[in-house]
């Protein structure tokens, strides 16, 4: 194996000859953050945690919850905005079946849990992680989705991003 001198994309765009600007270096970070308690709900049920712009970037997902019931995973993604008609855009687009039973989870990074690939997009905006073609300038919803019935409990997400 050979000895590698690799650059990211944003020190790749600083050395450039003239520099190229880049969004990865920085930016406004903004916490977004809600509570929902779980009522007991079928399979399927939704919980709407806090809202994310289209536009932004380095978006790091976190979530704690009682324990709400067993067998119980649940679902992190991105939904439309109710006021845009609250549709699943990618149900799973944080985590697919994290375990939230028998035991409360701690405050837990799910940002990447559902796809190592999500890695290489990290420094996209959302709406281009989302495969749209252009930013539609819009919110969306980051939704917790059970998986099978819950109990009740509490569940606290916390959204960290850069607009």
């Amino acid at each position: 194996m050979a000895t590698e001198n690799l650059k990211s994309g944003a020190i790749t765009n600083r050395d450039a000859t003239p520099p190229v600007p880049t969004t990865s270096n920085g930016g406004v970070l903004r916490r977004t953050w809600g509570v929902v308690e779980a009522a007991g709900g079928d399979a399927g049920s939704t919980y709407r945690i806090c809202q994310v712009p289209s536009n932004a970037r380095g978006i790091m997902a976190h979530i704690a919850t009682d324990d709400l019931g067993t067998g119980l995973t649940a679902h992190v993604g991105i939904y439309q905005t109710t006021k845009n008609g609250g549709a699943a855009v990618d149900a799973d687009f944080f985590a697919d079946s994290v375990d939230v039973a028998t035991a409360a989870v701690a405050l837990t990074n799910v940002t990447f849990e559902r796809a190592a690939t999500r890695i290489a997009d990290f420094e996209k905006p959302l709406w281009e992680q989302l495969g749209l073609s252009a930013d539609p300038g819009r919110d969306y919803d980051v939704v917790v989705t059970s998986v099978t019935a819950a109990a009740t409990g509490t569940i606290l997400g916390i959204v960290d991003y850069v607009v």
